[in-house]
């Protein structure tokens, strides 16, 4: 049972979006490799389009796409959105994230999104969500520096005037963890998103949830 007079650890809590609030991973993999194949170049494994998840779109395509030439980058990202856009309506939250905001919010926090999508594709995921409303301040990648800059971080906390000491991370992938780190923040990660957590270790979260219940249980209990 969490305790929900003792005092906040963190004023704000910044989430990303793909993989870790919102269950998109497996259609993004596949819209990558999709795009990929459509300008000729050779599928990526679903390891390597996991990977790039949480990047900006232009850098993650690049990098999942190395054998592609650079004439063909704004093809590349056309196809990757005509093949995302025919299957967003399709994504919905994670069991259990509305409960999991609504709770922080009535505890105090402040709540941000950082995330690699752009500020168009965030607004469509949040109004079609029902989350607009529900976040004090968001960042996109083609707003600022993608992850793992410290920038997209560093813009909310001045928005939110909130210090770097009194800032959590919550992310799915280690592009989120770096984030926190090169912003000076600490970070929680979450298991069931794009990467590994085995890959979280060297970066220091201080939890890594394998489900939004214990990701809630974990912030109720300790932020």
């Amino acid at each position: 049972m969490t305790d929900s007079s003792r005092p906040l650890r963190f004023d704000l809590i910044a989430f990303d979006w793909d993989g870790t609030l919102y269950d998109s991973t497996r259609l993004i993999v596949r819209c990558i490799q999709a795009a990929v194949i459509d300008v000729g170049g050779a599928k990526p494994s679903e390891h390597d389009a996991a990977w790039v998840i949480g990047l900006g779109l232009a850098e993650a395509l690049a990098r999942a796409a190395p054998d592609v030439p650079k004439e063909k980058y704004a093809e590349l990202g056309a196809r990757y959105r005509y093949h995302y856009l025919q299957h967003q309506d399709d994504l919905v939250l994670f069991d259990g994230v509305l409960q999991m905001i609504d709770a922080l919010r009535a505890r105090g926090h402040k709540l941000a999104v950082a995330t690699g999508k752009s500020r168009r594709g965030l607004n469509e995921a949040l109004k079609s969500a029902a989350l607009r409303d529900r976040f004090d301040a968001s960042r996109t990648a083609d707003e600022t520096f993608g992850k793992p800059h410290p920038c997209m971080l560093l813009e909310l906390m001045e928005e939110l005037e909130v210090p770097a000491e009194r800032t959590l991370m919550v992310g799915d992938t280690t592009h989120d963890l770096q984030l926190a780190l090169n912003a000076g923040c600490a970070s929680v990660g979450v298991s069931y998103g794009a990467h590994e957590p085995g890959s979280f270790d060297e970066l220091k979260p201080l939890f890594v949830a394998h489900s939004v219940a214990s990701l809630e249980t974990w912030l109720l209990d300790n932020a």
